[in-house]
């Protein structure tokens, strides 16, 4: 068997034959020629056979190593010109545009990645640190489904800090599908207000606004042949004609107004882009973060009551007290036995802190399982009224805050809607992150969680190129 049939089988590239190989001191160089004779534009489908010139270079391709030897991919490429681009170097059908790595290598790459750090891929594979992330967000990009914002009815949203310094990322998770479908740089509204942009964009560019800075509404459909239903205002095609006896469906037009619930925390702007660009939607509080809240209350009260003692000068008894927040904010039945001896000194001993306690429980007893909506609406009235009474600063704002978010909180329960699912991926994209040492672009951070929480299914080389496939 010649060497250039062993290695045209060994490196498995589409459309191109091996003319030469070349072995060097660290290296195999694979010489190789591109069997078609169109040329295509790298950034859209334009194809021609008419050349623009050749480049006097090769081109190079980092491939999967041979054994211990860097295994590159070098080719003679034509350039053509494009209607669009202009003059461009046409693209090859083994690599992305714009890359200086083979398909398979970036794929490999991003395999590992979603696996492992990446100080061990840049050792492992012989590549630069930043590469890593450029590769990832490539990979991102090419494989993503255009199509993953289509059929979206319950969705969550939540930020998830990537970085220090406040460094956040706001993703939408699909509750049915169980995964990211979006997300970008940033958190509160305008970031939302991102995400409602790409869902419906506006088809004549940016939005017109009034004098106040309101979004002016644009006109529905116009509809010539007697009722139908119109498309909400934002999403018009104005002169659009129907054949007669066909309807209309605004969804087709507004993928917004798919959403039936949208699922949230109470902080951010959320709520109020959700309410504005797809007011069908019911807005979904989850219970948990009701609980989080009264937590938070609880330790304030901790606080303040420890530090009150250390200016009295008992700093035993401070001392004493400081190690009682776990035996406060733990549930009852999983208390250690030290835990719970703390929490019988604190009953008996009385005062602020144990109302505090008994506040705390109260909320998360109205969450527990079993209880019917009618119960918990009847349980929450009880105590709002409570909380309104307690004279203890952080509890009273407690109540107002669920009292603001009353309806999004029943909401959640009566359609069993929370933000489980979104916080499980929260975690795992905080495990990610943290695993990978250090991100220098968001856009790099937010590619790596698609690419592990996100609709795409990574193939290892040998699977891309397994027979059975």
């Amino acid at each position: 068997m010649r060497v250039t049939t062993a290695f045209s089988r060994l490196v498995r590239l589409p459309g191109v034959w091996v003319r030469r190989v070349r072995f060097e001191h660290d290296r195999v160089v694979v010489e190789v020629a591109l069997t078609r004779r169109r040329l295509l534009c790298p950034r859209c489908e334009y194809a021609t056979r008419a050349r623009k010139d050749t480049r006097p270079e090769n081109s190079v391709w980092r491939h999967l190593d041979l054994g211990v030897w860097r295994l590159e991919i070098h080719c003679r490429r034509r350039r053509l010109w494009c209607p669009e681009h202009g003059a461009r170097t046409e693209g090859v059908p083994f690599a992305r545009p714009g890359s200086e790595f083979t398909r398979d290598f970036e794929c490999l790459v991003a395999w590992l990645a979603t696996r492992t750090d990446k100080s061990t891929i840049k050792r492992m594979l012989r590549i630069d640190w930043d590469t890593v992330g450029r590769i990832i967000k490539r990979v991102c990009d090419d494989e993503l489904d255009p199509d993953r914002l289509e059929d979206l009815f319950e969705v969550g949203i939540d930020e998830v800090s990537w970085k220090r310094q406040h460094n956040y990322l706001t993703l939408v998770a699909d509750h049915q599908r169980r995964q990211v479908v979006w997300g970008c740089e940033g958190k509160g509204q305008a970031a939302a207000d991102q995400f409602f942009a790409e869902l419906d964009p506006s088809p004549g560019g940016p939005e017109p606004t009034l004098d106040d800075g309101r979004v002016a509404q644009q006109p529905a459909i116009m509809v010539p042949f007697g009722p139908c239903p119109t498309v909400g205002a934002g999403h018009g095609i104005p002169g659009a004609w129907l054949p007669r006896g066909s309807e209309l469906d605004p969804a087709i037009f507004a993928r917004a107004s798919r959403l039936r619930a949208v699922s949230m925390d109470m902080t951010g702007g959320y709520a109020k882009s959700v309410r504005r660009h797809a007011a069908q939607a019911t807005v979904c509080i989850d219970p948990y973060h009701v609980v989080q809240l009264a937590n938070q209350a609880l330790d304030e009260v901790r606080r303040g009551y420890w530090n009150e003692l250390r200016g009295l000068g008992d700093q035993d008894a401070a001392k004493r007290f400081k190690g009682a927040r776990w035996s406060l904010l733990k549930k009852p039945e999983k208390l250690t036995d030290t835990q719970a001896v703390t929490l019988a000194r604190l009953k008996a001993a009385g005062g602020e802190v144990w109302r505090a306690y008994t506040l705390k429980e109260a909320v998360r007893a109205i969450f527990e399982p079993g209880l019917t909506l009618q119960d918990v609406t009847v349980l929450i009235e009880r105590l709002l009224s409570r909380l309104a009474r307690c004279r203890l600063a952080p509890f009273v704002k407690l109540g107002k805050t669920i009292r603001k978010h009353r309806d999004g909180v029943l909401a959640a329960i009566r359609l069993g809607i929370n933000q489980g699912r979104t916080e499980a991926l929260n975690n795992k994209v905080r495990l990610i992150t943290r695993r990978a040492y250090g991100f220098h672009s968001a856009k790099a951070a937010l590619a790596l969680v698609l690419l592990t929480c996100g609709p795409i299914i990574l193939q290892l080389p040998h699977e891309l190129h397994s027979p059975r496939l």
